[in-house]
């Protein structure tokens, strides 16, 4: 199985990754790390986290206060938001296909 990110999550996640480099040298990579892990997870195990709806589930990063949005497909995972756990909790819901 393989997965895409929407263009505005890929950028959530480059700036979350500027922001932990930010506060701390190498953050940002440890950062990248667990949210690829989670990715790697999520391919694994697609229906394994909660549902936010029919189709969109969420699946939390490990040691970060972020969650992964994602709806999968047959073949792939859509990865709707890399997103900060302390926002508006729907500002993804546009993206949904």
């Amino acid at each position: 199985m393989k997965y895409s990110f929407h263009p505005s999550a890929k950028k959530e996640l480059n700036e979350a990754i500027d922001y932990y480099n930010d506060c701390q040298d190498k953050l940002g990579l440890e950062f990248s790390k667990e949210v690829y892990k989670s990715i790697q997870i999520i391919l694994q195990f697609p229906q394994a986290w909660s549902q936010l709806s029919k189709n969109t589930r969420r699946c939390l990063v490990n040691r970060f206060p972020y969650g992964i949005i994602y709806q999968t497909t047959e073949d792939e995972i859509f990865i709707i938001a890399i997103m900060q756990l302390n926002k508006k909790p729907n500002y993804w819901h546009d993206r949904i296909k």
